[in-house]
């Protein structure tokens, strides 16, 4: 394919905007050294990326899938539920632990400070000296 065109593409992804998302994924992958499935013909990693597309050597599905695995931060990994043993020990663990802490709740005392102790303490601050940083 000598020139590669929207229209090429459009019948695979349906969306322009999807289409350049994916493109630009794949042009990214192609840069960092991902194999390219079309030769190269002298053509830059957008080109390829729309090439490998229009002739379907790549998933237009797998490669939204790639892109929004890509830009998750954070990957909840489903773990297998426990059986009916397992729930009922976490189940009478939980009440015991939950008795321990009300134990040691009653242990714990915090510093009290009064409203006027606290209103003096504000008046006493100092403001930070101004600096050419801000």
């Amino acid at each position: 394919m000598a020139r590669v065109t929207v229209e090429d593409c459009i019948d695979k992804v349906d969306n322009r905007f999807e289409l350049v998302l994916l493109a630009g994924h794949r042009a990214r992958q192609i840069s960092q050294g991902a194999q390219i499935t079309v030769p190269r013909d002298n053509d830059k990693n957008p080109v390829i990326a729309l090439r490998e597309i229009a002739e379907e050597t790549l998933s237009p599905d797998d490669l939204k899938e790639d892109l929004i695995h890509s830009l998750q931060k954070h990957v909840e990994v489903d773990e297998p539920e426990a059986d009916g043993e397992a729930i009922a020990d976490q189940t009478t663990g939980a009440a015991t632990a939950a008795a321990d802490t009300d134990d040691a709740e009653e242990n714990i005392a915090f510093d009290r400070m009064s409203e006027e102790d606290l209103l003096a303490g504000i008046e006493g601050l100092v403001p930070p000296e101004k600096s050419d940083d801000y």
